[in-house]
């Protein structure tokens, strides 16, 4: 998972995604902002273009947004442009969608930004509408942003029933809610074993309220990885990433501070990590590549990390 608003530019994003297929990752996400966070200010390519285009590159890794904010673009546009990149890539594209929160890019940009409650309706009804322009042949919607009358979104996807779609929150009640009504999956954000399990059980009570299986709705975590062949090198590759934004914290304190969250360290140590992860229900996780130019740690995730992983 790629922070896309940090300068990555086109050919950034070429040479990852043959990385990523090359070294056996299983897909290419990227985050969906226009103000970089990390850096002063960066290229910020748009994401959705972005996709468009790296899905007529690619052959076998999965593509999509973690997450596009439901603030940036009216439902039946990015229904549209979802179905587009699908039947560019071969059905190959995930749609994340979440509620937003970086207020500064807002501003910046003219979008509106409501407050948490504001912006967690209008969410919610994009993924109403969203979900049901993929399914429907024909619907009515009236909700308090959004009015469609007789919509007919064609083409369909290719992915019946549709693309999986992916709902970004920390499993909130509400979120719970419409998640286990509409998401295929749940991307949470890196924590501590005992608040990614506590998110966990949320979703399956609200699941279980829904007359839903939980089994049925995945969930995933979104984590910074800082991995290395040996400890050492996990330490210099997260000074590196505080070179990037200006920071002189002590890496090695930092890796240590926050091993409970990101996946940090030897092959070994995030290997046992993954394990942890894997014991209370996580079953995708999304490692968020903070140098994005250091292409020997995506070779060592799929090179070393993956057949640890895939033969626990």
């Amino acid at each position: 998972m790629i922070e896309g608003q940090e300068g990555v530019t086109w050919d950034d994003w070429v040479r990852l995604a043959g990385l990523a297929e090359r070294h056996g990752l299983d897909g290419l996400f990227r985050s969906d902002h226009y103000t970089a966070i990390i850096r002063p200010r960066a290229d910020a390519h748009d994401a959705w273009a972005t996709l468009a285009a790296l899905a007529a590159v690619t052959e076998r890794i999965r593509l999509g947004t973690l997450v596009s904010p439901g603030t940036f673009r009216h439902p039946s546009v990015l229904a549209r442009m979802a179905a587009t990149v699908d039947h560019v890539s071969g059905g190959r594209v995930e749609v994340g969608m979440g509620a937003g929160w970086y207020e500064r890019e807002h501003v910046e940009h003219g979008f509106p930004f409501l407050d948490a409650k504001g912006r967690f309706e209008l969410f919610a009804e994009q993924v109403e509408v969203v979900v049901r322009s993929w399914t429907e042949e024909s619907f009515e919607h009236t909700g308090a942003a959004y009015t469609l009358r007789d919509q007919t979104a064609l083409p369909r996807p290719l992915q019946q029933p549709h693309p999986p779609l992916v709902l970004g929150g920390s499993a909130r009640p509400r979120f719970a809610a419409l998640a286990a009504r509409y998401a295929d999956e749940v991307n949470t954000l890196g924590a501590t074993v005992a608040e990614l399990r506590e998110r966990k059980e949320r979703l399956d009570r609200a699941c279980a309220d829904a007359g839903r299986d939980p089994a049925t709705l995945t969930y995933s975590v979104m984590t910074a990885c800082f991995l290395g062949a040996d400890r050492a090198e996990a330490v210099e590759r997260v000074r590196s990433f505080l070179a990037i934004r200006g920071d002189d914290a002590d890496p090695a304190a930092l890796l240590e501070e926050r091993s409970d969250r990101w996946l940090a360290g030897s092959v070994d140590e995030v290997a046992a990590r993954v394990e942890e992860l894997r014991a209370i229900g996580v079953s995708r996780l999304f490692l968020q590549h903070l140098n994005h130019g250091d292409d020997e740690m995506v070779a060592l995730v799929g090179d070393r990390l993956l057949p640890v992983v895939a033969g626990a």
